[in-house]
């Protein structure tokens, strides 16, 4: 049987970790979020004091620092030189850092390196933002998952306030748009529709709806 490697991409708060845990446990297969291994290389950039817009120390770090992922009981860890740092990479300022250094051609060569190493080795579904374009461009099923500008800022919107804190929603959505834009302007990697991906518009689906479709369509294309 071929090897089950399923690229996820898209946008900001389309849900990607989420649904592609669900997704992954439902087809008894691994779950790599990639964007995770970027937030970690900003934790550790922000306790060594470096300032994230310093290309070269970002670069500098991603070919050095140890960057690892284990998937245990409760899901994906993510570890910078053994240290665990799973509950500290969903913060505003480990995201704001993370998507500045994930334009930095040298920061994505090492993390892609990475990933396509893992993904070589498991059956799993690779989620981010160059999956089906760079990281998995041979994957048999590619899917771009999406939602409307609204509908992703309210989404995050309410994250934050489950967090405690006070977010201003028409901030989110600013703030949306910008890393939106940062992302498929990049001069590495943009974001953008890979060929052959099947475009899920999440915008009206509920949580359930949005993986029991992802499920039909590896199901389809992979007898599992």
């Amino acid at each position: 049987m071929k090897r089950i490697n399923i690229a996820l991409d898209g946008p900001v708060g389309a849900g990607k970790s989420t649904v592609a845990d669900a997704v992954a446990e439902k087809l008894g297969i691994l779950h790599l979020d990639t964007g995770a291994m970027y937030r970690a290389l900003g934790v550790y950039l922000l306790d060594q004091g470096v300032d994230p817009d310093d290309r070269k120390a970002a670069e500098a770090a991603a070919a050095q620092v140890a960057i690892r992922v284990s998937h245990e009981k409760d899901g994906q860890h993510t570890y910078v030189e053994e240290e665990d740092v799973t509950g500290r990479i969903r913060t505003e300022a480990v995201s704001r850092a993370a998507s500045r250094i994930a334009t930095y051609p040298g920061v994505r060569r090492a993390m892609v390196a990475k990933q396509q190493a893992l993904a070589a080795e498991h059956d799993m579904l690779v989620d981010g933002r160059d999956i089906g374009t760079r990281v998995l461009p041979d994957a048999t099923l590619k899917i771009y998952l999406t939602a409307s500008d609204e509908v992703r800022a309210q989404r995050r919107f309410l994250q934050m306030q489950e967090k405690g804190e006070t977010p201003v929603f028409e901030e989110v959505l600013e703030d949306l748009r910008k890393r939106d834009y940062q992302d498929m302007h990049r001069e590495t990697d943009p974001l953008m529709i890979a060929d052959g991906a099947i475009v899920v518009d999440t915008s009206h689906m509920t949580f359930e709806e949005s993986v029991d479709e992802i499920v039909r369509m590896a199901r389809r294309e992979y007898g599992v």
